[in-house]
């Protein structure tokens, strides 16, 4: 009675929600360009090509993964699904436009939009994908399409299960709507032990939980992206052919262009070989992003444009700008130093484990609030990669650039200290398919 009650309520609020929010999603349609991208994929409606894919397929497993961060994740798990089964058909959707791309270089048989969690929409989904197997990463659970794909006798997995200490206190507050919807999840994958009472106490039962680690910090299987050597090509000849140390600033967010700008333009001074490459989270606030660096007396050049210039017309542009998507993870292996965003002037952090799996010294702001747990690791492990403000950041990274002793040193123990999820993709795998 309970969960229908709270069904009843959620599917009576979530159309006036989404009518609300309908005029941002139009704004974002605009301003993205194609993230009005297979919007009937979205009401789970499929172009008649994805349908005859879909009748080719043998009740797949369908893994949803929201945007970029997460696709990486189901790309680890699905690599993990074919070792135990290479010919387990495979569907994976996801949210966002990036997300997609990514996606589409998965291995899974078909990828699409994940439909709204509309009832009725939801239902048609589930009747077009008919999957053997439901899996949600990360923190993705929609009740609507859970509930139905109970009713269809498809078990639900939640993995690398990611619970924010912001996400917990939200759902504490609302358990009386939260508890029940945890409920009706078959298991959950947690990334550490310490999760384990903290799903326990937003109502997931207590054998449906298992610890498993993170797929996201599992090493196992990681290679050099392909796309890393051509970037040192492409940038070595956008540089004329000059040896420069590269220090990267990864995901950043408002203001700490400007930040690692200025820390860069000091270390320069002594460094005359240091390079800056920014690659902002978000490519729609590059007008913002170009100002900040230019207001400083930096002068940016592009990525989308670095293929295209002649030779010499980039001897005035001092640092560059990664202005496509989908490539950081490649260009953390370009770089000599690396700076995490959204950990200085904004909250939260960003994940720093692909630029360690890449054996790069790895520096964050004092706000890493989403990788706690993955920071208290790393500081158990004395990796020293956190810093306080601008003028340690700077400090630390003179350091480095001074004296290599240092790095080997720290991207070793970081290396270690993520040694205790390896396998955690394996694992999850066998999980998903009740081994």
């Amino acid at each position: 009675m309970h969960l229908r009650f709270v069904i009843l309520i959620y599917n009576l609020l979530l159309p006036l929600a989404l009518l609300l929010m309908f005029p941002g999603y139009l704004v974002k349609m605009v301003r993205r360009g194609s993230y009005g991208r297979g919007f009937g994929e979205r009401l789970g409606i499929y172009s008649a090509s994805k349908r005859k894919i879909l009748g080719g397929l043998d009740r797949p497993v369908w893994i949803h993964a929201v945007s970029v961060g997460e696709v990486n994740i189901a790309r680890k798990l699905i690599a993990a699904l074919r070792d135990l089964d290479d010919e387990l058909p495979i569907v994976l959707s996801t949210t966002t436009p990036t997300g997609f791309s990514i996606a589409e270089k998965s291995g899974a048989e078909l990828v699409i939009y994940n439909p709204v969690d509309l009832w009725p929409v939801a239902r048609r989904a589930l009747k077009e994908i008919n999957p053997r197997a439901l899996v949600l990463v990360e923190a993705e659970v929609w009740p609507n399409l859970v509930k139905g794909a109970g009713r269809q006798g498809v078990e639900v997995s939640l993995v690398n299960a990611r619970l924010s200490l912001k996400s917990e206190r939200q759902y504490r507050r609302f358990r009386f709507f939260a508890a029940p919807v945890f409920s009706m999840l078959t298991r959950v994958c947690v990334q550490d032990k310490e999760d384990i009472p903290r799903w326990r106490a937003l109502g997931v039962k207590v054998d449906a939980i298992m610890h498993l680690g993170s797929i996201k910090y599992d090493s196992q299987g990681v290679v050099e992206p392909a796309d890393s050597s051509r970037f040192r090509e492409v940038l070595g000849s956008y540089l004329g052919g000059a040896s420069r140390r590269i220090l990267l600033a990864g995901s950043t967010h408002p203001g700490e262009e400007g930040m690692v700008g200025k820390v860069y333009s000091r270390l320069r001074e002594r460094f005359s070989d240091l390079y800056l490459i920014v690659v902002p989270r978000h490519v729609e606030r590059l007008d913002q992003v170009l100002a900040d660096l230019r207001s400083i007396g930096l002068n940016p050049g592009l990525r989308s444009k670095m293929e295209s210039l002649e030779e010499g017309d980039t001897r005035d542009q001092d640092c560059l700008v990664i202005d496509t998507t989908g490539e950081l993870g490649a260009w953390y292996y370009v770089a000599d130093l690396v700076v995490i965003g959204k950990s200085f002037l904004a909250h939260g952090g960003q994940n720093p484990v692909e630029a360690v799996f890449a054996g790069k010294p790895v520096f964050f702001g004092p706000h890493m609030e989403n990788f706690a747990a993955l920071v208290d690791l790393f500081n158990a492990q004395g990796c020293e990669m956190q810093v306080a403000n601008e003028e340690e950041l700077e400090h630390r990274l003179f350091k480095e650039l001074d004296s290599s002793e240092n790095q080997p040193t720290m991207v070793k123990r970081a290396k270690e200290a993520m040694f205790v999820h390896n396998g955690a993709a394996q694992r999850s795998a066998k999980a998903v398919l009740g081994n």
